[in-house]
């Protein structure tokens, strides 16, 4: 079985470096929030932060708080990370997150078995305190 085991580790692999424009997603991982942008001109919610709608072009932006229920709308199971930092997590799943509320975000699967993970499971996020200044969103099963 493959688990989030970082609170018992030294967190070793890289960690996201925000911007002015992601930093509010990132408070909010902190905050064991999910937030993305909603243009307020179209009602555009989008994934990943920007400065602008990417349907209308408007810069007319808010930070919209999510539920953070989803289902895996694809995945892959990692065996041989292209990053060889990653080596000491596989076998592990990366997935796309079909959000309920839109947007899809990228995320790993986590507290169940790898090989349990199928397309259309039902998802909630699941935050990991990697470091006291980074959580990172994942998601895990939602019937657990």
């Amino acid at each position: 079985m493959t688990s989030d085991t970082t609170s018992e580790q030294t967190y070793d692999l890289p960690v996201p470096r925000p911007t002015v424009v992601t930093q509010p997603f990132w408070e909010a991982a902190k905050r064991h929030e999910l937030m993305m942008q909603r243009c307020r001109s179209g009602d555009h919610l989008f994934f990943y932060p920007r400065e602008y709608c990417p349907v209308c072009l408007s810069e007319d932006l808010e930070w919209v708080t999510l539920t953070g229920k989803g289902r895996v709308y694809s995945y892959t199971i990692v065996h041989r990370p292209a990053n060889p930092r990653f080596e000491s997590r596989v076998p592990y799943v990366y997935a796309v997150i079909q959000l309920d509320e839109g947007p899809r975000m990228i995320s790993n699967v986590v507290e169940c078995d790898v090989e349990d993970v199928r397309v259309d499971m039902s998802v909630t996020a699941h935050y990991d305190d990697v470091t006291d200044e980074v959580t990172l969103v994942k998601f895990k099963p939602l019937d657990r």
